[in-house]
């Protein structure tokens, strides 16, 4: 990674988070899919989290919801009745995946400071916020998932490779190697 380059120390660390997401959400056990957690059930946890990320990490004023997708149903403070599965929430996190990758091969040093259109915010600041936010998030649902099973989901840190082919899903008890 070139650390002289603001885009990619972003597309490095965009992509180290975005598989860490993946992760983790492979990592919810079935049986808690439906269990609610902070009076919501976790996979909508999951599904505020992906939600967020689509609308808010490119530009929120230029966004369009998946087709799937009713009102509240990313609000953590509504309850809804429709429920989304598992393969579904996998299939929209590589819908955000593609768009955001494309998105980051798209930025250069002389725009990242600038507005998108009709945003209020600076590319820098959204995409910042976003990661803060997924981060925020992503150890809640951790979290959950630890306290179930005891399991601690893998995530890539800045000295990491990122895994590919067979891997174990989880660090051991300590949250190690």
């Amino acid at each position: 990674m070139n650390e002289a380059s603001y885009i990619e120390i972003i597309k490095d660390q965009t992509k180290r988070a975005l598989w860490s997401l993946s992760n983790v959400i492979e990592c919810v056990p079935i049986e808690y899919w439906n269990e609610n957690y902070c009076e919501m059930p976790l996979w909508k946890h999951i599904y505020h989290t992906l939600h967020s990320l689509d609308m808010w990490y490119i530009n929120p004023r230029k966004y369009s919801h998946p087709l799937f997708h009713i009102e509240n149903l990313n609000n953590l403070d509504v309850k809804t009745d429709k429920i989304l599965s598992k393969e579904e929430l996998k299939h929209y996190y590589l819908i955000i995946e593609e768009k955001i990758n494309k998105y980051n091969n798209s930025l250069t040093n002389d725009i990242i400071l600038a507005k998108p259109e009709n945003s209020e915010w600076t590319r820098f600041t959204l995409i910042l916020a976003q990661h803060r936010h997924l981060h925020s998030h992503m150890g809640m649902i951790m979290g959950f998932i630890i306290a179930e099973t005891g399991l601690w989901p893998k995530v890539v840190g800045l000295e990491d490779d990122i895994p590919t082919g067979d891997y174990s899903l989880y660090f051991n008890n300590n949250g190690r190697e």
